[in-house]
């Protein structure tokens, strides 16, 4: 009998042992939307947002909600860039702009550490689900002898093209599942997202308006195909990078009309929507508890979603800040941040600390108490003190931001400084005309006071345009902006950017 008890006293223990690890790494759910302003969610802009996102203000009040967060860039490719790695994407070729997507050689060296090979390291599976926008190669397959394929087949495999011209059948090269994903399920890029891939073949080509229900389907799919192994002991990891609400804005038929504010509110709507159906799929399968749901957008909303025929209708989608996607102001480079872990993070919460997108990866590594290595993650900063209440101060000393220009800026407390004369994107004026019409050729704004930018307070306060452009030029030598041994750059970088045309987005 005692025996026995023994036995069983030794089951539980293990049981309860088993529940504690697992519960001590939570699965995590990344969603990062595609050209989101920070207006656009109707929690966060109350009185100027007209778009119903029902999904994302339910996460906002069961978890915290982050005011002053930063994408790493105001354009695509090089966010995704700092999202993944750790490191702005500016210390890399990419010095502007963002890439092509197909046949662009991978932008993450094949040696450098991901979230997901680091997450994969201490036992989660990881998959991505939806936009690469990464670069890759590719391999074409090899031409089928006329003889040997049937009129009708040879017929099919030649309409059936797959991203951006890649035959289904491509294998791509130095995709996802080489940069620590398990698993990939998606596309390219939002322009030429009519070809699927999976894993490392293009696999099916479909109408670019099926994209996102397709896509949004195999997230929730997967969530179920995880949840007995989360449950007992393997965590998972799921990037959701979606293609909306980028441009072509190409609501669902069954989403047309029910904004009332024109394609960009039903495509808004809908990306709530999908955003609903990954929640609900997490309290299907009873993930929810131990689920670390993370939603951003990797830049502010485009300018190309029509935002002047939005704001006529009263919707900002840029809220109260000034600029949009591409632009060094704000609206590029502020988004949304929700971040819902129950029991661990205290509903209906809010911080004005500011945190940026490449922080995620040093979040990660307190979050199960493991160092990364001296040349992984140069610019990310937890902010898990923050996430559970318990940060009084920012851990980041400063946060970088860059526009499709390459233009460079530096956020220190209340201190914004940019060096441009103007947007360094598309928003007005643009550099040439700012430095046309006799514009400082650089800008400081005291956030606390003019979240707005308006007004260029660089020639009253000279000591905080030294100091800052010195911080912002320590970061470039060191290759870092967090503690840590020196590291080099991968190519040589010009503040002002003065000597290439942009890559367009």
């Amino acid at each position: 009998m005692l025996l026995r008890c023994a036995l069983l006293c030794l089951l539980l223990g293990l049981v309860s042992l088993r529940a504690a690890a697992t519960a001590a790494k939570p699965n995590i759910v990344y969603l990062l939307a595609d050209d989101l302003g920070y207006g656009d969610v109707q929690a966060l802009n109350p009185a100027r947002g007209k778009i119903k996102t029902p999904h994302l203000d339910r996460l906002a009040a069961q978890g915290i909600a982050f005011t002053d967060a930063h994408s790493g860039s105001s354009v695509c490719t090089p966010t995704r860039y700092g999202v993944l790695t750790g490191r702005y994407a500016w210390r890399t070729r990419l010095q502007r702009g963002v890439l092509d997507g197909t046949d662009d050689p991978p932008l993450i060296a094949e040696d450098r550490l991901t979230v997901p090979a680091f997450l994969r390291q201490h036992g989660y599976a990881t998959a991505a689900i939806g936009k690469w926008h990464l670069g890759f190669l590719s391999e074409r397959p090899a031409a089928t002898p006329p003889a040997a394929t049937p009129p009708a087949a040879a017929k099919k495999t030649k309409t059936k093209m797959g991203d951006a011209g890649l035959p289904v059948g491509s294998r791509i090269i130095g995709g996802p599942i080489t940069r620590g994903f398990d698993y990939f399920w998606g596309c390219s890029n939002a322009r030429t997202m009519s070809g699927l891939i999976e894993n490392d073949r293009v696999v099916e080509n479909l109408p670019p308006v099926e994209m996102l229900p397709r896509l949004a389907h195999r997230a929730v799919a997967y969530l179920g195909e995880r949840a007995a192994a989360a449950k007992t002991g393997q965590p998972f990891f799921l990037y959701v990078p979606l293609t909306s609400p980028h441009t072509p804005i190409l609501p669902s038929p069954e989403w047309q009309g029910k904004s009332g504010l024109g394609a960009y509110g039903d495509f808004m709507m809908q990306t709530d929507a999908v955003v609903g159906q990954i929640l609900a799929a997490l309290d299907q399968h009873g993930l929810a508890e131990n689920t670390l749901v993370i939603f951003t957008a990797d830049n502010g909303c485009s300018p190309q979603a029509d935002t002047p025929g939005l704001e006529a209708q009263g919707h900002f989608a840029s809220a109260d800040l000034r600029g949009y996607k591409a632009d060094i102001w704000e609206g590029g480079h502020r988004v949304p941040f929700l971040v819902r872990w129950p029991g661990r993070i205290a509903a209906g919460t809010s911080s004005a600390q500011i945190i940026c997108h490449t922080d995620l990866l040093a979040t990660c590594a307190e979050l199960l108490a493991a160092p990364l290595p001296a040349a992984a993650g140069e610019d990310s900063e937890s902010f898990l003190p923050a996430l559970r209440g318990l940060a009084r101060t920012p851990r980041r000393e400063a946060v970088v931001h860059h526009s499709i220009e390459g233009k460079f800026s530096i956020r220190q407390g209340p201190w914004k400084l940019i060096l441009a004369p103007g947007s360094g994107g598309w928003g007005k004026p643009g550099d040439p005309a700012a430095r046309a019409a006799g514009l400082p050729e650089v800008q400081l704004y005291d956030l606390a006071r003019d979240r707005a930018e308006s007004r260029n307070l660089s020639a009253d306060h000279p000591a905080e345009v030294a100091r800052l452009t010195a911080l912002l030029e320590r970061y470039v030598a060191e290759g870092r902006s967090t503690p840590g041994p020196r590291q080099t750059n991968d190519a040589p970088i010009d503040l002002l950017k003065t000597k290439t045309a942009s890559r367009q987005p």
